[in-house]
């Protein structure tokens, strides 16, 4: 038999995009070590396995990239990217951002993102419905995270536009990672930091200007202004895009268990646990890469240095073994921990932030809208190979 048999995964197929779940569930029984000839990929389906390999950054590395179509250009990664670095390099530059991302700080922005949220939503009160990528998804992440980097509102929108654009997909195969990948750069947020070097504020920008810290050759220094507007520019497109598709599948998730949604609505002490099943359900962040470092073995079988690695997060967020009745959401479901923040080093810095965001997002829906339906004639479904949601997903309410 080979590692594959019969079964065929590959991640930049819409078809397959569109609904995956029945063929990871089938590389999670019967090749739950995939390879794909195509594309020159391993992947892992498995809970165990993802999780494992997330922790063994030695062997499974992120200082390649963090996407297949990245680590196979051999593109050169851009500094600053804790993404796309392994340690030393990446604890430091992770301890930077982890005094400005606490919890504590995000927890002190509620009131603004429920403000955001009433913004947007409080003209749609008796409108009979709205987008939840349009209307609110794509509104309330950027001006949180715009608000947070100190990126004035009127700049916000084209800078979001512009990462999106970047991540979309035109056809269903490989694009060329190394002449596209560049959603943005520490260019296009030269003229804020210049402009917030000279006016400090209470932001993330002005907070990453001031850092001292010491660097990997012992030397005690700021950092640089091209290496303030890389970590800008990993925030804003981090900040917008995998909240806007979890709030996108909130919508659709809980529009398919009206019974469910009905309990929060009556008790919303009930959401937060619902956001974590959501984020357990339909992970907006389904798939990372690593390039592996040295000959290892799954089920038997050789992964040779030098391949990359799929660990299928969403797949793992599914697998029966780790989740009994994996594939039916239960907005009551107790969660031990899940894989769609990534785990080890590389767990997101901004989950605090995503689990609040999507918390607001629905408490604040609920409260206006306590019942809807997907408009299936208009909504549109995204694809890319980063993140998986939706483009529109209109509701009658």
């Amino acid at each position: 038999m080979t590692l594959s048999g019969d079964v065929y995964y590959d991640p930049y197929d819409f078809e397959i995009d569109t609904d995956p779940y029945p063929v990871w569930k089938r590389m999670r029984d019967e090749a739950p070590l995939y390879y794909n000839e195509k594309y020159d990929f391993y992947a892992l389906s498995r809970f165990e396995d993802v999780e494992r390999c997330s922790v063994d950054w030695r062997t499974y590395i992120s200082g390649k990239g963090s996407v297949l179509e990245m680590i196979k250009s051999g593109m050169e990664m851009p500094p600053g990217m804790i993404l796309f670095e392994d340690p030393p390099a990446h604890d430091l530059h992770r301890g930077l951002l982890s005094r400005v991302f606490t919890p504590r700080k995000m927890n002190a922005i509620e009131p603004k993102v429920r403000e955001f949220c009433a913004r947007s939503l409080d003209p749609l009160v008796g409108s009979g419905g709205f987008d939840f990528i349009g209307d609110l998804g794509a509104q309330m992440p950027m001006r949180t995270i715009g608000m947070l980097l100190g990126i004035p509102e009127d700049d916000q929108e084209a800078i979001r536009n512009r990462i999106d654009a970047g991540m979309h997909l035109s056809e269903g195969a490989m694009p060329d990672r190394e002449a596209s990948y560049s959603v943005t750069s520490s260019d296009d947020f030269e003229e804020y930091i210049e402009w917030r070097s000279q006016h400090p504020s209470d932001d993330l920008m002005t907070e990453l200007l001031n850092a001292e810290f010491e660097d990997e050759s012992g030397a005690t220094r700021k950092l640089s202004r091209s290496e303030v507007g890389s970590y800008v520019g990993l925030l804003a497109a981090a900040g917008n895009e995998t909240t806007t598709r979890l709030i996108g599948w909130t919508g659709k998730v809980l529009a398919e268990h009206p019974d469910q949604r009905e309990l929060l609505a009556k008790d919303p002490t009930l959401v937060p646990g619902a956001i974590e099943e959501l984020l357990r359900y339909e992970a907006p962040s389904p798939v990372q890469a690593r390039y592996v470092t040295k000959d290892v073995e799954h089920y038997g079988q050789t992964v040779p240095a030098g391949s990359v690695m799929l660990l299928l997060t969403a797949s793992a967020n599914r697998d029966e073994r780790r989740f009994p009745d994996a594939d039916n959401f239960d907005a009551l479901r107790k969660i031990d921990h899940h894989v769609t923040f990534g785990y080890g080093i590389h767990f997101c810095l901004g989950a605090a932030l995503a689990r609040l965001e999507g918390r607001v997002a629905l408490d604040e829906v609920l409260k206006r809208f306590p019942t809807w339906e997907v408009d299936w004639d208009n909504a549109v479904q995204a694809h890319t190979s980063t993140v998986r949601g939706w483009d529109k997903l209109p509701v009658l309410t």
